[in-house]
């Protein structure tokens, strides 16, 4: 049946009894798919049904469907002819594992972060009205994304309006318990049928002459509804609360859904799914199961037993837990990435000094601003993207104040698979200009580790900001000792090419200098820079060439180019770093290759430049032909 099914106009030309099937062929062809080409997983388990009743009961993409947290929209991308090209999902020139809209009519919002669905569906509602047009605007907000404030702010605004909006919650944190369900299920029915609406809207009529019997019913009917439902807090907040209902019984969502389309105002159903449904192992460890590389569905995924180069996140897991036995002031933040920062290990070592605060990145931040105006030492373990979230608050309430707060930025630079949403290509260009950071790039796993334990002794805001994935091999030393303020380290001496390297493309910087036989140069230090080095370096080199995974507007190189300028110091400069565009998903080694950031991109981009008019190595390169955009 699923083959027969290109577009949603399809679905729903089938009976509602035939749902349950297509749902089992849309579960079985997602656990083939992923299990062979990775993504994500558990989380689209778990929203089958939904997305097929959610198809099936409205007229999409003339009615619109904003997926939130979007790594749950796999069987949305699957039911709108996107299915034969689920095989490259994440990879280059494939399907983007998000919602996009250049990809989809039925991708009606670019989705990545969480918690942006209820506004974006509000404007969507909002602008229907304005146009005189009537659709239906329809949020899908789950995977803990109602712990932000940006959420709350959007139904606090929603539900003082009168906009078509239908709020749904993908609640798959909840057990779905058998011997109320029933109950459940009939509630909700009933609440969302035509003749309790009716009966409603006519009471209110009937009572509005009697301000006191008018305000007792409603209070009887909120109390009676509270008793059982837990939707007081959202209909408080205006809006028609609905739920909880089983969101893996199809038909029953189907018909709920069907009845809330004829109700007007603000309306929120409270949906009741589990993460990794279908899949034993997935249902019983969903966050293992979350994002998963190609595995065996027989099997499971398998712990590769032999010891492998340690991640980056991992060496700052170790790092935390080491200092937090030194220092019984170190406390650990993180804005609900425990697994994806590398908190597990201390978190359960040290729960009394771990605060897990939900999808609240500014909370977060502004957290750690607190603790540190009495005497502790926090860490603030955020990914490059979500840090971004809480810029304000990292300006106002910590670098103003200049308190002590550590922030170890993960997923710094180009991120791969999961593309521009979340590669960290920004930080060092909205860090530096902000007085009081320090701000830190490591060369390598021994090298982050030291520069956090650096920024720990400082009592002022440092950042450490370092990449995805795996190091290059070298062995993080026990003994921690801190890096000198501000100073470089000189790794090659060479001829006329010197390039300067701020993070982690060391491996292709080492082979560059080496082809070229330029100096090479790790200068650890962002801000403040090493500005004797850079003097030395540009007095004794015709070329300097700066080198960040990073964008090259207002990055590291940049700074280089404003001292240089200060001191007065003529020389000729080539900024390398990521280009002023958005890089699609690939593989990393990829996108390096695509922006002109591997060895080979490096050295032809530098003779293409300068090789005609500079001794390169022993030899005078002619101008080669390089398209440097």
């Amino acid at each position: 049946m699923l083959n027969t099914i290109h577009s949603p106009a399809e679905l729903r030309r089938l009976e509602l009894e035939q749902l349950p099937a297509v749902c089992a062929q849309v579960r079985e062809f997602l656990l083939n798919s992923v299990s062979t080409g990775g993504g994500h997983f558990s989380s689209n388990l778990g929203t089958v049904e939904l997305t097929v009743a959610l198809h099936y009961a409205f007229d999409t993409p003339r009615d619109k469907l904003v997926w939130d947290v979007g790594h749950q929209a796999y069987p949305h991308k699957i039911l709108t002819g996107r299915r034969e090209q689920m095989s490259s999902i994440r990879q280059k020139e494939g399907l983007a594992g998000f919602p996009k809209r250049g990809e989809s009519e039925y991708d009606t919002f670019g989705v990545g972060h969480s918690s942006t669905s209820i506004s974006a569906a509000l404007g969507m509602a909002l602008a229907a009205q304005h146009k005189g047009e009537d659709y239906h605007s329809i949020a899908i907000i789950g995977d803990g994304a109602l712990t932000a404030g940006m959420a709350y702010e959007a139904l606090n605004h929603a539900g003082d309006l009168d906009a078509n909006l239908i709020v749904i919650l993908n609640d798959n944190e909840m057990s779905i318990s058998p011997n109320v369900g029933a109950l459940r299920k009939y509630l909700t029915r009933l609440l969302s049928g035509r003749m309790y609406s009716t009966m409603r809207e006519s009471g209110k009529k009937a009572l509005s002459h009697s301000r006191s019997l008018s305000k007792l019913v409603k209070l009887t009917e909120e109390h009676m509804k509270g008793m059982v439902l837990p939707g007081t807090l959202f209909e408080e907040m205006g809006f028609k609360y609905y739920g909880p209902i089983d969101g893996h019984d199809v038909e029953e969502l189907v018909r709920v859904l069907q009845n809330l389309k004829s109700i007007k105002g603000p309306r929120l159903l409270h949906v009741l799914t589990q993460k990794g449904k279908g899949y034993e192992p997935a249902e019983e460890d969903p966050c293992t199961y979350h994002g998963v590389v190609p595995f065996n569905l027989k099997t499971g995924l398998v712990a590769n037993a032999k010891k492998s180069t340690p991640t980056y996140t991992q060496v700052f897991g170790q790092w935390l837990c080491d200092m937090a036995e030194q220092d019984q002031r170190l406390v650990g933040i993180t804005p609900a990435m425990r697994e994806g920062s590398g908190l597990v290990a201390f978190s359960e070592r040290f729960p009394r000094r771990y605060f897990d605060v939900g999808i609240a990145e500014q909370h977060a931040v502004t957290l750690a601003a607190g603790l540190a105006c009495e005497g502790l030492k926090p860490v603030v373990a955020i990914y490059s993207t979500f840090l971004q979230r809480a810029y304000d608050q990292l300006v106002h309430d910590v670098a103003i104040q200049n308190l002590p707060v550590v922030f170890a930025i993960d997923r710094a630079g180009l991120v791969g698979a999961d593309g521009p949403t979340h590669s960290g290509n920004y930080d060092l260009s909205f860090l530096r200009c902000i007085p009081n950071m320090v701000v830190m790039a490591p060369a390598d796993e021994n090298e982050c580790r030291q520069m956090l334990y650096t920024a720990f002794q400082m009592n002022c805001p440092t950042a450490v900001r370092y990449p995805r994935g795996k190091g290059i091999g070298i062995e993080p030393q026990t003994e921690m000792q801190s890096i000198p303020l501000g100073k470089a380290v000189k790794l090659r001496t060479g001829q006329a090419v010197a390039i300067v390297l701020f993070g982690s493309l060391l491996p292709e910087a080492q082979a560059a200098a080496a082809e070229l036989n330029a100096t090479l140069v790790n200068m650890r230090f962002v801000k403040p820079l090493d500005k004797a080095m850079l003097r030395e370096l540009a007095q004794s080199h015709e070329l300097l060439v700066t080198l960040e995974d990073n964008a090259v507007m207002g990055g590291a190189g940049s700074g280089v180019n404003e001292y240089l300028h200060e001191a007065g110091l003529t020389v000729d400069v080539l900024n390398l770093g990521l280009p002023d565009t958005y890089i699609d998903h690939a593989q990393r080694e990829e996108q390096l290759v695509s922006c002109g950031l591997d060895a080979e991109g490096i050295v032809q981009r530098v003779k293409a430049g300068y090789g005609g008019r500079i001794r390169i190595g022993v030899t005078l390169y002619p101008v080669p032909q390089y398209n440097t955009n």
